[in-house]
Formats: structure tokens, sequence, C-alpha cells
């Protein structure tokens, strides 16, 4: 019988392989379930971890252990740190049941409630403000511009940015395909106003570096020009604050605002839901409270008003 350390590697092998996860998802679940097997071992007193040493009462505990875990000198673990363990346990339990392991039955692990994390989101005049500043000709201007016409008509997550190149995409058309999170492919859309930002950009570039967005002050032994995701972060501050945006805004922002803006103007949230890339309608649907807040305003400023008469 193979020991639970084992049974993890077996697992991620699994989720690398059969389901195609990424990386980062491979070592984040390592690094959680790791963590439940060493505590499981202090807590059983046992140096080898079997499957059948996982109980719903072990469980339980686990969660009251991981609820008052200490990090970075006392600061309690977030909530929604805590969820991702118990998503990894729950994966993982699942994994041990597919292989016909007798284990507790993961259904039953709930995942404790959280409050709903505010959206933040740019107002249809401070995207018109933001996407103004960059000014002038040089290639550095042509390039923000380009960075930001293009994060607001895509809704594109900032590591998908970064990792295009020129090749993505052809300027005679508005859409291209990327391999978003997972690895997944989808397609991309962009305006009218995008693409006109992005040939003004390519137009002054002179590099052959394959890369879409690059940096041009650095030296010809460079022999890799491509913005990292930092560098992108920190344009967009740049420019929120030459906007006189008082908002902490990322990268991120423009992809809530891009959502939030085809919602109020109606679209349906399956349709949001696959341009955004979600493999799940509840991750979308974090923005339909601040479309209800929307609707809301509106319902107050017009119902049941009374019209002034002559």
């Amino acid at each position: 019988m193979k020991n639970l350390f084992e049974l993890k590697n077996d697992f991620l092998e699994y989720l690398e392989i059969e389901r195609n996860r990424a990386a980062r998802t491979l070592t984040n679940y390592d690094r959680y379930l790791n963590r439940f097997i060493q505590w499981l071992s202090n807590y059983v007193q046992k140096k080898e971890i079997e499957a059948s040493d996982i109980t719903e009462d072990n469980i339980r505990k686990y969660r009251i252990y991981l609820n008052r875990l200490a990090k970075n000198e006392k600061e309690p673990l977030k909530k929604i740190t805590q969820d991702y363990h118990i998503i990894a346990l729950r994966g993982f339990l699942k994994f041990l049941g597919k292989v016909n392991i007798s284990i507790p039955a993961p259904d039953k692990i709930e995942l404790g409630k959280t409050e709903r994390k505010e959206i933040e989101f740019l107002e249809r005049n401070e995207v018109e403000r933001l996407l103004d500043s960059p000014r002038g000709t040089s290639r550095d201007s042509l390039r923000d511009r380009a960075i930001l016409e293009l994060l607001f008509s895509s809704g594109l997550r900032v590591s998908e940015l970064t990792s295009l190149n020129r090749e993505n995409f052809s300027l005679e058309k508005n859409e291209f395909s990327i391999e978003g999170k997972g690895g997944k492919r989808r397609v991309v859309f962009i305006s009218e106003m995008a693409q006109k930002a992005l040939y003004m950009y390519l137009k002054k570039r002179l590099d052959t570096d394959p890369a879409l967005f690059v940096r041009h002050h650095g030296t010809k032994d460079d022999s890799d020009l491509r913005l990292s995701t930092r560098t992108i972060q920190r344009i967009v501050k740049k420019y929120a604050i030459r906007a006189g945006i008082t908002k902490d805004i990322h990268p991120h922002t423009l992809r809530h605002s891009f959502a939030t803006d085809l919602l109020r103007n109606g679209a349906d949230i399956r349709s949001v839901q696959a341009l955004l890339g979600h493999s799940s309608i509840s991750t979308t649907q974090i923005y339909t409270h601040v479309t209800d807040k929307h609707l809301n305003e509106i319902h107050q400023q017009f119902h049941r008003k009374n019209k002034s008469t002559s």
C-alpha cells in the first residue's frame, strides 16, 4: 500500500497529464497537500501516513488548525487561502476514490463562507481619461496606448497580454486566438480603436523581437525585450495617476471594467464568461452585484416619479 506522499504524487501526475493543469496549479496543490499530510502525521503521531488515516473527524480538526494558523508573525491565514487548501484536499480525495481507495466523501467537505469581494472597476469617463493619457508619437507612448486599449477592449489577463507575439493576430482582423488559464484556448476580440493603436505602434517598431510588447531602451545584446507583468502594472498605474484617477488601479481593473461594461450594456452573462475565459459561470457571477447596483440606481431614479404636467 502506498503512503500518502506517494499517493499525492500520483494525484499531481494525474492533474498534469489527464487534466492538463497549469504548472502553477500543480505547485500550489503540492504545497497545500504537503501541509495537510505533515499536519496529519503530527496529529496521529505516525511517520508513514496512509489513506486510512484520513477520517471525517481528522479533516474537521485540520480545518480548525488552518483557521487558527499563524502566518507572517501572527497574521491569520486568509479565508480564501484556507479555501484553496480545502479545494486541493477535496480534489485529492476525489482522486483517491477514483482509484478505489476508501476515503471520506469529498462532497461532504464544504467551503467556509467568505465575504463577497468588492470588484474595483472604472466608470466610462475614467476609462476614456485613462486611454487618452498616453500622448505623443514616441514608441513608448504608442506602445502604452496600445497596451491600455488592448486590455480594456479584450478583457485579457495581464499574463495573457505579456505572452502575446506579433504572429498571434492580424491587423486586418479584430480577433485572434490565445492560450489562456489552464492551457485553454479562446478567441479574443478587440475594438477598432485597439486595432488602430496596435497598427500605429507596430509601424514604429524597429526591432525583430517576436514579442508584441517590448521595451525600447535595451542594448543590442538583449536577447529578450518582452515586457514583464510587473512592467505592465507600472505602466497602468503611471497613466492612472496622469489621468487623475484616485482608485488603486491594476491591469486586472481593466478586465473588471471590460466585463462590467459588457453587462451594463446588455450582454448576457454566459457570453461574458466565454469572453473572459472563465471555466465556471460562478466566477463570472462576481460581476452581477456590480450591475445590480447600477440597476438599483436606475430604479431609484425613474420608478414612480411623477411627471410634471402643464
